[in-house]
């Protein structure tokens, strides 16, 4: 089983909901309701940046998603990213994503980096937004993550109309100036109309923006370099079976 098998197989019955499965009761909601008064869901609440953007399959540049980003920042160098296919209250969790600076993506391992992909081209192309943020106020943060590097796994692959999380992983790569790197123009119209911007004109102001403080790491965006993308396979193999314990 691969990331970049055509289809996972047959989907569970039912009535095509997505995902499949009964309504909520007005039972389950009391309880839902009740342990979040109760509990402090402490890492949820450190998101605190929304941000729509696209990506792209490493196996597959032809399939592009949109992709809503729930962003934490743990510290000035390292962000972490729950990834979501649309930003309404039944928005379905498609992957996550971390975020590096350059500098600590520098200290990696080459094979490591192969698997990043850089975020200064989508940024600076006003790709990546924060809506109804604007754009003087989410100006510094854009330029603090311009030089950074993302390492994206999808792990729900609704483009292709799954309607569970199916298979193994995929690895994700964004949005490039060259050809097979952009975006199609239709998506992101869809995009620039629903928030009722101009990814045009965010270009316009996002001239001074500049990426990594050194050349563009060679490892990063890989597929730029070779032509070849990334995809898991999953495959059977024999267990660890020594006891941690006496």
């Amino acid at each position: 089983m691969a990331s970049s098998d055509e289809a996972p197989g047959a989907m569970p019955p039912g009535d095509g909901s997505v995902p499949p499965g009964k309504s909520m009761t007005i039972g389950q909601h009391v309880i839902d309701k009740g342990a979040q008064l109760m509990q402090s869901l402490k890492p949820i609440k450190q998101m605190s940046q929304h941000v729509c953007t696209f990506a792209m399959y490493s196996h597959d540049i032809t399939r592009q998603i949109e992709t809503h980003h729930y962003v934490s920042r743990v510290n000035q160098d390292f962000l972490q990213c729950a990834v979501y296919d649309s930003d309404d209250s039944k928005g379905r969790l498609i992957g996550i994503e971390y975020i590096l600076s350059d500098r600590i993506f520098e200290t990696l391992p080459a094979e490591e980096q192969k698997l990043w992909h850089s975020h200064e081209y989508e940024i600076i192309a006003g790709l990546w937004v924060n809506p109804k943020v604007p754009e003087i106020v989410q100006k510094q943060e854009l330029k603090n993550l311009a030089p950074t590097y993302g390492k994206f796994w999808c792990t729900w692959q609704v483009d292709r109309g799954d309607r569970l999380p199916l298979g193994a992983p995929a690895l994700m790569m964004s949005p490039q100036g060259v050809n097979l790197g952009m975006v199609a123009p239709e998506l992101v119209k869809k995009r620039d109309e629903k928030y009722g911007i101009s990814s045009k004109d965010l270009e316009k102001t996002r001239a001074d923006i500049a990426g990594p403080k050194t050349t563009m790491n060679p490892y990063a965006n890989y597929w730029m370099q070779t032509g070849k993308g990334f995809a898991i396979d999953v495959e059977l193999t024999d267990m660890k079976k020594t006891a941690p314990f006496p």
